[in-house]
C-alpha cells in the first residue's frame, strides 16, 4: 500500500490518480499510525514552506515521517514535499524543515526569467542508476511550478539537474529517499514512468 500524506497542502487527487494509473494501491492518510503501516510513502505539496511545516506539526506528523524514512521503506517527496526534507527555507524567515538532508531552500535570484518557474523544462540525468529514472531519457521534459529550490549540502545526492538561470538539483536520491522539485503527476509519460518505477520498488 502506498500512503499519500494529506496535510492540507497537496494536490492529492492528481497524484492519487497518477499512482493508480501505473498500478499503485493508494490510501490517503492523515495519522501517525497510518504512516507507520504503509509500504511506501508519498509526501506531495503545493504552497508555502511555512504553512507546510506548521500543518505537519499540527497533525503531529513530523516525527512519524522521520521514523518512516529511517525505517528504510521507499519515500517520495514531490515539490514542497521535496523542499520539506531540508534543514531550513528562506521562505518564511528561515523556518526549519524535517532535516533529512543538510542544506537550505532558496529563492531564484532576480533575473530576466519569470519567477515562479511555471511550465516544462528539461532534466539532465546525473545518476543513471537511480531506480526512478529507469526508462527515462536524459533531456526529458517535466513540469515545474516553483519559486524556491533546495541547495543540498551534499551535491552527490542530486540525480538530475535543471537549468533555469542557474543549475539546481531538480531531483535527489539517497538510499530509500527520492524527491523531485517537478511534478511527475503532471509530466505526462515521463512522470508516469517515474511513478511506475516507484510503485515497483
Amino acid at each position: 500500500m502506498i500512503a499519500l500524506v494529506d496535510y492540507g497542502m497537496g494536490n492529492l487527487r492528481s497524484v492519487e490518480k497518477a499512482l493508480q494509473r501505473v498500478g499503485g494501491k493508494v490510501r490517503i492518510v492523515k495519522s501517525a499510525r497510518e504512516i507507520a503501516e504503509a509500504d511506501r510513502l508519498v509526501l506531495p505539496g503545493v504552497g508555502a514552506f511555512t504553512d507546510c511545516m506548521k500543518n505537519l506539526g499540527k497533525q503531529k506528523l513530523i516525527e512519524p515521517l522521520k521514523e518512516f524514512i529511517r525505517g528504510g521503506k521507499p519515500f517520495l517527496g514531490i515539490c514542497l514535499g521535496y523542499q520539506a526534507l531540508f534543514e531550513r527555507s528562506e521562505e518564511g524567515n528561515e523556518v526549519g524543515g524535517l532535516g533529512i538532508y543538510k542544506g537550505s531552500v532558496v529563492r531564484f535570484p532576480q533575473s530576466q526569467l519569470k519567477v515562479p518557474q511555471i511550465g516544462w523544462n528539461r532534466i539532465e540525468i546525473k545518476k543513471s542508476n537511480c531506480p526512478l529514472l529507469q526508462g527515462v531519457s536524459d533531456g526529458s521534459y517535466v513540469y515545474f511550478v516553483h519559486s524556491y529550490f533546495p541547495q543540498p549540502a551534499d551535491a552527490t545526492i542530486a540525480c538530475t539537474q535543471t537549468e533555469y538561470g542557474l543549475r539546481f538539483a531538480s531531483m535527489v536520491w539517497n538510499q530509500n529517499v527520492f524527491a523531485c522539485q517537478f511534478h511527475p503527476e503532471k509530466s505526462q509519460s515521463v512522470g508516469l514512468k517515474m511513478l511506475e518505477n516507484f510503485v515497483k520498488l
